[in-house]
């Protein structure tokens, strides 16, 4: 089996695969995973819902509210432990210092700009714009948001404290919602610009070399 390289150097010249082995195997694990977590959620969502409308039948997982709970529960230990991985390579690696920081609110805007009026350039995939950089951020730290409102939910006796920290049961089920459609809208955006630039699907598929 191949080892895996977590050093923090940057990446030597010789070395010009823009996503590493273990980026992508954690990436398409996650995706699986928050496919079954939203679409079982939805089905969830349905048996009580918290706005005047429910999700269609047809994009729901699990048929019905105790089959939705099975599914999205087991997706839940799996994007748990892929994202505890995921990140914690992410850090011991550097890579989450070299793409996803700085981030300046000037670049943010300019890059927003850019984009708006078809100049942004995808020529080197290897490095993150800073709109990529804050979405990438965001959606991270909307995925510990959602495990820690969906726990909240789960077991509100139980973790009692963190549930509170929501503002309670019903606290906890509009955050996670929210950290749900923040989800959501990014593999909108992220689905939308890899059919864009069909390149990036392919490096996250294969690695590709720059």
């Amino acid at each position: 089996m191949a080892s895996i390289d977590i050093s923090s150097a940057p990446a030597a010249p010789n070395e010009r695969v823009i996503h590493p082995r273990w980026v992508r195997i954690t990436h398409w694990i996650n995706a699986i995973a928050i496919f079954v977590m939203i679409g079982s959620g939805w089905q969830i969502y349905n048996a009580s819902p918290l706005f005047p409308f429910t999700f269609p039948r047809g994009i729901t997982i699990g048929g019905w509210l105790a089959g939705a709970i099975m599914w999205h529960l087991a997706a839940m230990w799996v994007l748990v432990i892929n994202g505890i991985v995921y990140v914690t390579l992410g850090i011991l690696s550097g890579r989450f210092r070299r793409k996803l920081f700085p981030i300046y609110p000037s670049q943010v805007l300019a890059d927003i700009k850019a984009a708006l009026t078809g100049h942004l350039s995808h020529d080197d995939l290897s490095i993150y714009n800073a709109v990529q950089k804050l979405l990438y951020l965001g959606v991270i730290l909307s995925g510990v948001l959602v495990v820690l409102t969906g726990l909240s939910i789960w077991k509100p006796v139980q973790l009692q404290e963190l549930t509170a920290l929501f503002g309670g049961y019903d606290g906890a089920r509009y955050v996670h919602f929210l950290a749900m459609s923040l989800i959501a809208g990014f593999i909108v955006v992220h689905v939308v610009l890899a059919l864009l630039v069909p390149k990036s699907l392919r490096a996250m598929i294969r690695g590709d070399r720059r």
